[in-house]
């Protein structure tokens, strides 16, 4: 008679924890060098190149593209290029650097916090710079480089009062959602007593610009935002890097070596910025942080938003917006918001359905 020493097998772990362990066994890949996310990066900017150009080229007399290719390199008549570079080139400028600071700011928040819905329209941020620019407009401070200052003052505010309200402990990303909704609530309600009481011209103003314009733009608008994306683009993808271990929660993370909370305080602030030169050009333009990052992480096939890929998304979507805007009503211009708008609302409601039927929409 024999007896088993051996015992019945051990169970197999749970299928979270399975998942888990190949996350920290495998090696880590530099999203940059996949081969897909290389292939979808250059389509995202072809894509965007040819938007710009076309954008560039529309107007009152439709220019060819090969015309305005010559006179962004300097080689068309004097008349072209006059066209091109004083009257139809700040335009496409910031709807193509505009696009591409709300994508990189999305893919940040939407990858710190774990959520696909936070988005700096969710958390108070685009709300926080609307309401220090629509005061700016009603006080008289319209103008030149106040603009700019009063929106990044106004984003780091709603940024700061976020992120206070929100610490017990730390800082973790579903409070920080759930603070940014209350936040862009009463930033919004600030913004409607401005406009209230502001005069009559004052109050079209700002209501023309919460919309989301880029009509009549000037270089001295572009000017800062181009600055600020030259700074903080590449801060953007270097903390995109960082923010990969936070997946796998925040005790992982620290026994991986993140220091969590300065990680996430380095996006806020990275996110203000962008946020901040990009409202203060062209408006809180609807809904292109939210869709942007899921638009480029589906492209990519990647776990979470890619930042260069989710801002390219981002200048493709304005511009095109922009371009719909333009020729949707005759003799008309539409204020590109409204186009962002009604394309990003039924994102965020597949959003919210796919999230409920995950059994995480509360």
């Amino acid at each position: 008679m024999t007896t088993d020493l051996t015992g019945p097998p051990p169970p197999a772990p749970p299928r979270t924890a399975r998942r888990l362990t190949f996350r920290l066994s495998a090696p880590p890949v530099s999203g940059v060098l996949r081969p897909r996310m290389l292939t979808v990066t250059l389509a995202l900017a072809a894509v965007a190149f040819l938007a710009f150009c076309v954008e560039t080229a529309t107007g009152d007399v439709s220019l060819p593209l090969t015309d305005v290719l010559r006179a962004l390199v300097g080689a068309a008549d004097p008349g072209t290029e006059l066209v091109v570079h004083e009257l139809r080139l700040p335009r496409a400028l910031a709807g193509l650097l505009v696009g591409i600071a709300f994508g990189i700011a999305g893919a940040l928040l939407q990858t710190m916090t774990l959520n696909p819905l936070a988005s700096p329209d969710m958390m108070g941020l685009t709300q926080g710079a609307g309401t220090a620019v629509v005061a700016g407009i009603v006080l008289g401070w319209d103008s030149g480089p106040s603009t700019q200052t009063l929106g990044l003052l106004g984003a780091l505010t709603a940024a700061l009062v976020v992120y206070l309200l929100a610490w017990k402990r730390g800082a973790t990303g579903y409070r920080i959602v759930l603070v940014g909704v209350g936040v862009a609530w009463i930033c919004t309600s600030a913004t409607d007593f401005l406009i209230a009481h502001g005069r009559q011209f004052q109050a079209q103003a700002a209501l023309g610009w919460l919309v989301g314009n880029l009509n009549g733009r000037t270089w001295d608008q572009i000017r800062p935002l181009l600055w600020a994306l030259a700074v903080l683009v590449p801060v953007a993808v270097v903390l995109g890097r960082q923010l990969r271990t936070l997946q796998l929660g925040d005790d992982v993370a620290r026994g991986l070596g993140t220091r969590v909370q300065l990680v996430r305080v380095s996006v806020l602030l990275v996110a203000v910025g962008l946020v901040a030169f990009g409202t203060a050009a062209a408006g809180p333009v609807a809904f292109v942080a939210l869709a942007a990052p899921q638009v480029a992480q589906r492209l990519a096939g990647t776990a979470v938003p890619p930042p260069l890929a989710s801002g390219l998304t981002g200048a493709a979507l304005v511009l095109t917006a922009d371009l719909i805007a333009r020729r949707l009503v005759p003799d008309t211009e539409l204020p590109v918001g409204i186009v962002t708008g009604v394309l990003g609302a039924p994102v965020l409601l597949w959003l919210l359905v796919r999230a409920n039927r995950a059994g995480s929409g509360g």
